[in-house]
């Protein structure tokens, strides 16, 4: 059984996530830029080396050309999409567990936890679709050499002038694909890892500053595990030109399958792991101070 803190408040968990997430862009957007430009690189042609020979070659490459700002390359978007993103994502975990309790002392099961996480990442799909369409969208254009948008609301307004709504929300299947069982991997683990970390007689509450970032290093860690194939399918397809995949993600994914072989939906995971553990320790810390801010500015909220 999952021990945590009563009562549950989504409210709370709205305001605290939004900030948590805002941490989360910091720490990790310069991995996630070199992430999305080793999944959307282009095949090499025969007798010739590939773009990035792996994720440091790539660090390395985008820091000597365009410098640190290159590394940030996009991060308007995430930033401007994560504070609700993640508020909304830790609202829907809030919410979850509220609506699987009889009485306000309730305390759920892992897969409750589980099911608890799910329920924030489908609702996530509707901010974090388009946010992270028109994010690889201006990571990849730096690294072909065009410039085709000037920023995220200019890509927003081609991609609406191209193909309306659709264009916009381009991947959103593929964005639930990965969510959903990725962020009820990541609260599930969350809530697990603070549990075993808690002295015997202490209150999950009480838990240090270092074992709250190790808790959401780890569950940042376990969160990618699952997420990272429909997360390079979703990269490949919304960063693709125009009926290039009719049949969507089946289509990429047996391009990738067929030219790369299966080891090609595991592209980029080495920056996504060297990502994983800062960002996300980076965002449940975030999280928790914000919750006992407010707990302490608004204990009956």
């Amino acid at each position: 059984m999952a021990e945590q803190p009563q009562p549950i408040s989504p409210v709370k968990n709205f305001f605290a996530g939004g900030f948590g997430g805002v941490c989360l862009v910091f720490v990790g957007h310069p991995l996630d830029t070199i992430k999305v430009r080793l999944q959307t690189q282009p095949k090499p042609q025969p007798g010739q080396p590939p773009l990035y020979s792996g994720t440091f070659d790539c660090f390395r490459k985008t820091l000597v050309g365009e410098g640190v700002r290159g590394l940030y390359r996009g991060m308007a978007a995430p930033i401007v999409g994560v504070t609700p993103m993640f508020a909304v994502c830790f609202f829907g975990f809030g919410l979850g567990k509220r609506l699987q309790q009889r009485k306000p002392d309730d305390v759920l099961t892992y897969p409750q936890l589980f099911a608890a996480g799910m329920l924030s990442g489908v609702l996530t799909t509707v901010i974090m679709a388009p946010g992270e369409r028109i994010k690889c969208l201006l990571q990849i254009q730096a690294a072909t050499g065009e410039t085709k948008y000037s920023g995220p609301l200019d890509c927003a307004k081609q991609l609406y002038r191209e193909a309306g709504i659709r264009g916009v929300y381009k991947g959103t299947v593929l964005t639930l694909m990965r969510d959903v069982p990725a962020s009820g991997m990541y609260f599930m683990t969350y809530e697990w890892l603070k549990n075993i970390l808690t002295p015997e007689g202490r209150s999950v509450s009480d838990l240090s500053v270092p074992r709250i970032l190790f808790a959401g290093g780890l569950a940042g860690i376990f969160n990618w595990a699952v997420a990272i194939p429909p997360d390079v399918l979703k990269s490949r397809f919304q960063t693709a030109p125009p009926g290039k995949y009719p049949n969507g993600f089946r289509d990429v994914l047996r391009e990738l399958i067929r030219e790369e072989g299966v080891a090609s939906l595991y592209k980029g995971f080495t920056a996504v792991m060297i990502r994983a553990f800062p960002a996300n320790a980076a965002c449940f810390l975030g999280f928790e101070v914000a919750m006992k801010f407010l707990n302490w500015i608004a204990p009956g909220l």
